[in-house]
């Protein structure tokens, strides 16, 4: 298909929304944030104090919980139809949090610092129910699957889900009579899903905020491909999001691993196969061991969510039920999208320009053509995100689509032009524009690769001959500063907060003391069909 032939069906389905005359039909999308920090103490080594009770009980508190490690704390919101409640509300969950934190700050980068081999990263413990020995043993498996270094780097998560009055609109326009079922909006929701991996390299070269590294992050490896900027400091000349390279979460161990985003079918068969296919690597490393449990199995993927896409479908699961059994069961809720860095530039890592634009962005997945995928396509087009990721800065830099060689810098500015329709429909009767503010600005970082983050962080670094530790680590200060000379949270959320922790801790104790059966039928039950 031609790429005029692209722009012409996206006009078209475009044309098609606006002229439905629904009011605001873009409008009133679920958004959510999951944002990801290191604890580390007053050296900048990554804390090894436990979770702090204050918080409540990492299993079972919805907002405040730990990811794989014990240090690497997780804030997480509810949903919010206005970006602006949405930041206020993870502005509060910092400012809560650091009001229980003494010596330890939290790691304003994606990008860990000072480590000390695997050893130095406490894996996250949850308790003594095997819900938590589930999830500690997983955990366990990723360290000695992945390393425990790369389950160090803290990321920021989209979470969006379009408005149910889009949904109708979209089904009428879409020919059905019968309205948006939810295999018709699992459907579309995959459409969005293969056009985040044709498209969303944008993201990491837009927004990506890890250059640089500390060297400690990378001993033992030869082959980094780094140069030195500094003593104690790597980086990429060229680079966007290392998190995001070879380096970080799209390593090799996972590159023959093929998931279909094709249907929701093919995608629940793909990973099901995943979780349910010995792999031999894992076999050698053992399940249990003299009585110590090593991983959860020797398959290729212990469970769904270690696989690790650029973005996700998702729907709430119940209580011990599977997450391609949920989608199984109801469909597609929302996408969750994880291509985002820590921003160091952003007290609390995103900031409304960032919310805008992947609002607006996945409207576009939405609305613009998405062909299906060949294995062959899927792949070449995540290299995609790859090589921006570790070069997205590079003059000249071309990228593949369909079989041939496309300018980022055109292909981009493609994408930010067909966008502006979609921005229109979002900002409304809203004067302040701020939809088509986020796109001005992603289209002047590709004007200008000097306006980007990456850009900017490297830039401060040579101009304060800074390594990238006195960067984070007195970026980091800065932010422990901010929040703790905010005026007070307010009394109601305050006890919200409260109440969630005390309320997780009981939670906590009541699943510690209704645990009937071992271990081994707990798993052997999750994993049953």
């Amino acid at each position: 298909m031609s790429d005029a032939r692209l722009d012409y069906r996206f006009d078209r389905q475009l044309s098609a929304l606006v002229n439905a005359r629904e009011i605001g039909v873009l409008a009133g999308g679920l958004k959510g944030v999951e944002k990801e920090s290191l604890r580390v103490g007053a050296d900048g080594r990554i804390a090894k104090t436990p979770h702090p009770r204050a918080f409540g009980s990492s299993m079972t508190n919805e907002h405040i919980t730990t990811d794989y490690s014990e240090a690497l704390i997780e804030l997480v919101t509810p949903t919010f139809t206005d970006n602006g409640e949405l930041l206020q509300y993870l502005t509060d969950l910092h400012q809560f949090v650091y009001s229980h934190l003494d010596d330890e700050i939290l790691w304003a980068t994606s990008m860990p610092c000072r480590l000390q081999g695997d050893a130095s990263i406490p894996i996250a413990e949850f308790g003594d129910s095997n819900v938590a020995k589930m999830k500690n043993i997983y955990r366990r498996g990723l360290g000695i699957r992945y390393g425990r270094i790369m389950q160090a780097i803290a990321g920021v998560h989209f979470n969006y889900s379009f408005p149910q009055k889009l949904w109708e609109v979209w089904a009428g326009l879409s020919g059905r009579t019968n309205g948006p079922d939810s295999n018709f909006v699992s459907e579309s929701y995959f459409g969005v899903l293969r056009n985040y991996r044709r498209h969303g390299w944008i993201i990491p070269y837009l927004f990506g905020a890890s250059p640089a590294l500390c060297r400690s992050f990378v001993n033992g490896r030869e082959n980094h491909g780094l140069a030195e900027l500094s003593p104690g400091t790597l980086y990429g000349p060229f680079a966007t999001s290392l998190r995001m390279s070879d380096l970080g979460y799209r390593n090799t161990t996972q590159a023959g691993l093929a998931i279909s985003v094709n249907s929701l079918d093919e995608y629940v068969r793909d990973l099901t196969a995943a979780i349910s296919t010995p792999h031999p690597a894992y076999q050698s490393l053992g399940v249990e061991v003299d009585g110590e449990w090593r991983q959860l199995s020797a398959n290729t993927l212990q469970i769904e969510n270690e696989y690790y896409a650029f973005i996700r479908p998702k729907r709430v699961a119940r209580s011990g039920e599977r997450p391609t059994k949920a989608l199984r069961r109801a469909g597609v809720q929302y996408v969750e999208m994880r291509s985002l860095d820590v921003g160091i530039l952003d007290p609390v890592g995103v900031n409304p320009d960032k919310l805008h634009f992947l609002e607006a962005f996945a409207a576009f997945c939405l609305i613009a053509p998405s062909p299906l995928f060949t294995h062959a396509e899927q792949a070449a087009l995540d290299g995609n995100h790859t090589t921006v990721a570790r070069r997205g800065r590079e003059p000249g830099l071309a990228l593949m689509l369909d079989g041939r060689r496309r300018p980022l810098a055109v292909w981009g500015t493609e994408i930010i032009d067909a966008m502006e329709g979609v921005c229109e429909l979002l900002d409304g009767s809203n004067a302040a524009r701020p939809y088509t503010t986020a796109l001005d600005s992603a289209r002047a970082k590709f004007q200008n690769p000097e306006a980007t983050p990456s850009a900017q962080i490297l830039r401060d670094l040579r101009e304060r001959e800074e390594s990238f530790y006195d960067l984070a680590h007195r970026t980091s200060q800065g932010y422990r500063d901010y929040f703790r000379g905010l005026p007070p949270l307010a009394s109601s959320r305050l006890t919200e907060f409260n109440a969630e922790a005390d309320e997780s801790l009981e939670a906590h104790e009541r699943i510690e003391k209704s645990e009937q059966g071992s271990f081994r039928e707990y798993l052997g039950a999750y994993f049953a069909d």
